[in-house]
């Protein structure tokens, strides 16, 4: 659906720490930085999510409304990495638990350390 996702950050080892611990706990590898350590890169193979200064040089700011969703094999997976983003510099902004607006699925939501919203998400086949 989508080819990358890049989030802007003002402290971008503060993003890497919180990011690796989540990413972790989703199952997937640790980040490559990238841009001199002021960025780090995610992948799966198909998509991107970058995390990093913005490339205007102005300061970082969160969406307003603005969520971006990773997707969990599993609540199990969705309980470890909210544990892990909480952790490592996360607030929570949802706890982990089942969605009644949206049936089999479990999901919860945390602020990364620059404020944006992550969605951890589940849903059963």
């Amino acid at each position: 659906m989508f080819s990358h996702i890049f989030v802007g950050s003002n402290d971008p080892a503060a993003a890497r720490t919180f990011y690796n611990a989540v990413m972790a706990g989703l199952g997937h590898a640790a980040g490559t930085e990238i841009k001199d350590g002021a960025a780090t890169y995610y992948t799966d193979g198909s998509a991107a999510f970058i995390v990093g200064t913005p490339a205007n040089g102005e300061p970082a700011t969160w969406a307003n409304g603005g969520t971006i969703g990773l997707r969990a094999s599993g609540p199990e997976v969705v309980d470890a990495a909210y544990k892990a983003g909480i952790a490592n510099g996360g607030a929570c902004d949802g706890e982990p638990g089942p969605r009644a607006a949206f049936p089999g699925s479990y999901g919860a939501y945390l602020r990364d350390p620059d404020g944006n919203k992550i969605c951890l998400w589940h849903v059963a086949a």
